[in-house]
């Protein structure tokens, strides 16, 4: 039987192929190398001048785009990155064969999460420029990335008393054992008794962390990571991406790395959004994690519409007959009073009350009776409370009132939220397999790694959009537009060096939204 054979590998060619021949003209590495020349690295906060001594470095936009080959490709550790910079030819046409070591390329994305977040915010301009942005319908969500910190390395001020109260215990056994023993054992008991409490040194180190920190809680490996519920009972040190994607072609236009749950982030992305697109005029989708009084006031006092999912009712919170729960209550405004379902009207005394709501949120309420309880034919329907019915009344209640109308009046809408914010997540954790962070110690570097999977995330997602030639031949346009800029500048700036020297800046930047093919 016959088999295709390969080429002798000591066989030499006839006619060399160039390092440029060997890439074909529609692979995604022209795409990238495009994309890098038509940015202003400088501006975007690229440290380019390097005047310390030794070996030269390398210029930011050749790591650049290793990095962002090797998210398109699966491949983010800086040792697998230098790996592919020696045997992948795509990288080596993509970087001319430079070939940096991995603590070079990990420095690199540790220390620009700031200007990678610029580079994130060109893809957007691309996808506006081609009109892949609708600006009309936002859903925000987020998704928990597992960090660098085990659950061992997690504390809080009940785990941490409950490793001292074991090794209390410990310590006594040993002493008692001590005291009783005087034989051959005496030195391993001693030797026990020593490392119990070397241990318990080590705990009231950690405690007098946590208490000066003023945190709830305290991770030793990645100090900003948090214990957060993944799901239902389910927890996880992770962090929290918060993310706004737009509804017309599920691109993310923003995103934000966390340490916190959903109570109090709508409020902010919903600002974020508003002037990444330049208006208020759209709605934003949530869930029911984001339902909080003070950020559905934010969100609303923007002009923004919200429909925000409303959470269930606790059974102890609800009538004994639901047709006279909360909601069926109307409340008139010009009278700050109630009418229930019987007619009588609830009063308020007008003074303001202070709880501790859902999540240990800090609520301010007023109260409202009717006299006309104690004799209501159908009060057993109402409440079981001895007292009477009392509504409550938060100061955020025209703001829960109008997201309940618009989620009922467009519940096919809201229905959307998930096709949306979830496509970019599907892509990112279950095909690309990013489901936890990569970088340690801190938020600003948990950045920096969210931010290139939102950059591979996009470009891949409007080259497919667009198909890559036409990609292509927009990032081929904006290239000779950058250079003649940045001459035209040079010039300007040497013509009036005295203006510079005297401390007078000139800072530039193309926006890819503002040209047109």
């Amino acid at each position: 039987m016959k088999y295709i054979q390969g080429q002798n590998r000591n066989q030499i060619n006839l006619f060399p192929v160039s390092l440029d021949q060997s890439i074909d003209p529609d692979n995604e590495v022209r795409i990238i190398d495009l994309f890098i020349e038509s940015l202003s690295i400088k501006d975007y906060g690229f440290r380019t001048v390097f005047p310390e001594n030794g070996r030269p470095a390398y210029h930011p936009s050749d790591l650049l785009r290793l990095f962002i080959y090797g998210y398109l490709n699966k491949v983010r550790s800086s040792r697998d990155l230098e790996k592919e910079c020696r045997r992948n030819i795509e990288v080596m046409w993509l970087l001319k064969c430079l070939k940096p070591d991995h603590n070079t390329i990990a420095n690199f994305r540790r220390d620009n999460p700031k200007a990678i977040k610029q580079v994130f915010r060109v893809t957007v301009q691309i996808a506006r420029h081609f009109d892949l942005i609708g600006g009309k319908l936002i859903a925000g969500d987020s998704t928990k990335l597992r960090a660098q910190n085990s659950k061992k390395n997690n504390f809080n001020q009940a785990k941490i008393d409950r490793h001292i109260a074991y090794i209390d215990n410990k310590l006594e056994e040993y002493t008692r054992a001590l005291s009783e023993n005087d034989g051959d054992d005496k030195e391993q008991v001693q030797e026990e008794i020593r490392k119990q409490q070397e241990r318990k040194d080590q705990y009231k180190e950690i405690e007098n962390q946590l208490k000066d920190s003023g945190e709830a809680q305290i991770s030793t490996s990645d100090p900003e990571s948090r214990q957060i519920v993944i799901r239902n009972n389910i927890t996880e040190v992770a962090y929290n991406v918060q993310t706004t994607v737009d509804a017309k072609n599920n691109l993310p236009i923003d995103y934000k790395v966390t340490n916190q749950n959903d109570s109090r982030a709508m409020g902010n992305m919903t600002q974020r959004a508003k002037s990444i697109l330049g208006c208020n005029d759209f709605t934003a989708l949530y869930d029911k994690g984001y339902h909080t009084g003070s950020e559905l006031k934010t969100a609303q006092d923007l002009g923004v519409e919200t429909i925000v999912a409303i959470p269930d009712v606790p059974s102890t919170s609800q009538a004994p007959d639901h047709d006279y729960n909360y909601e069926n209550f109307e409340y008139d405004p010009a009278s700050d009073t109630y009418t229930c379902p019987q007619g009588d009207e609830m009063k308020t005394n007008g003074k303001w009350y202070t709880t501790h709501g859902r999540r240990n949120i800090l609520i301010s309420f007023k109260q409202y009776k009717t006299k006309a309880c104690r004799s209501c034919p159908v009060r057993i329907k109402c409440t079981r409370a001895k007292a009477g019915r009392v509504l409550e009344r938060s100061i955020y209640a025209e703001y829960y009132e109008r997201n309940r109308k618009n989620k009922e009046e467009k519940e096919q809408l809201y229905r959307r939220r998930q096709t949306i914010v979830e496509h970019p997540f599907g892509t990112i954790k279950r095909q690309w397999g990013f489901s936890y962070i990569l970088t340690k110690q801190g938020i600003n570097r948990a950045s920096a790694d969210v931010g290139f999977m939102f950059i591979a995330y996009n470009l891949r997602r409007i080259g497919n959009i667009l198909t890559m030639n036409v990609l292509k031949e927009y990032l081929r346009m904006l290239v000779p537009l950058f250079l003649t800029v940045f001459a035209f500048l040079r010039r300007k700036i040497s013509r009036f060096g005295t203006l510079v020297s005297r401390g007078i800046i000139y800072q530039w930047q193309i926006e890819p939204s503002l040209i047109s093919l």
